[in-house]
């Protein structure tokens, strides 16, 4: 990409794409056909249950329900699940900005619990444009991402501080071969 080349003027990656692929899909329908195809390569957020609301290049939105499968022992989203919750809002807007040729690792987590979450959780993740510039140009970096989880009473229980990094991607699908075992001397 040249350097030249701005959040506005790439051309989107492979996860842009196949979500802008969706958009052809009858609007009824597009948020159940969008969590079928993320629930497919991300299969743990399928067991969650977690709902994916909105995702652009600038912005991601992700709620769990305050179900069984998600409760704590006093019937409240488990921390787990709110944490998992921020993770996937900011790894799918990383998602959505790191080129073809890199890979998305989630580096480094910070997570404080302020107060019980009161029902359904969402998490919002948001990049600036000088954060998606950088990852649309540089073949290795790291991001903080901004996430706000907030409850149904609009309060925010857990804050999160996310920190992404991309790398480039493996040019081969085979491992290297392992190195012999040593002989012992005798």
């Amino acid at each position: 990409m040249s350097a030249a080349a701005t959040p506005s003027t790439a051309r989107p990656n492979r996860l842009a794409r196949t979500m802008g692929q969706l958009d052809r899909v009858p609007a009824a329908v597009r948020p159940w056909a969008r969590n079928l195809v993320l629930r497919r390569a991300v299969p743990f957020t399928g067991t969650a249950g977690l709902q994916y609301l909105e995702l652009t290049p600038q912005r991601v939105e992700v709620a769990v329900a305050n179900q069984r499968r998600v409760q704590n022992h006093i019937h409240g989203v488990h921390a787990a699940a709110m944490t998992l919750l921020a993770e996937t809002a900011t790894g799918m807007v990383v998602g959505m900005n790191v080129r073809d040729d890199c890979l998305p690792l989630a580096k480094e987590l910070r997570v404080a619990f302020k107060r019980r979450a009161q029902g359904a959780l969402r998490a919002v993740a948001t990049l600036t444009d000088e954060q998606r510039t950088l990852m649309q140009q540089s073949d290795k970096g790291e991001v903080t991402v901004a996430v706000q989880v907030s409850d149904e009473s609009g309060a925010q229980p857990i804050e999160c501080e996310f920190i992404w990094a991309w790398v480039p991607a493996s040019k081969s699908k085979t491992s290297a071969p392992a190195a012999p075992a040593a002989t012992p001397q005798r």
